[in-house]
């Protein structure tokens, strides 16, 4: 199975969010590191995996939560 790997800019314009979002609210709380994206070679880049984030996010499982302004979740 051939993953795509995404930078931040990328992930953001296929989501429609901010990056700056993206690095600050998502990663760590509903992206997560290992399963969502990777840090190759332990440097500061970060590679997103398509295929798991739109796995979980377009599942219709409750694994995936998008975080509201007023601070509730949005499962989609």
């Amino acid at each position: 199975m051939s993953l795509t790997y995404l930078t931040t800019e990328e992930l953001a314009q296929r989501i429609k969010y901010n990056p700056r979002t993206i690095r600050q609210v998502l990663m760590d709380s509903v992206i997560l590191e290992g399963r969502h994206y990777v840090r190759p070679f332990g440097q500061r880049k970060i590679l997103f995996i398509w295929e798991h984030i739109e796995a979980d996010m377009f599942s219709g499982q409750s694994a995936f939560a998008v975080p509201m302004s007023n601070g509730s979740l949005c499962y989609a």
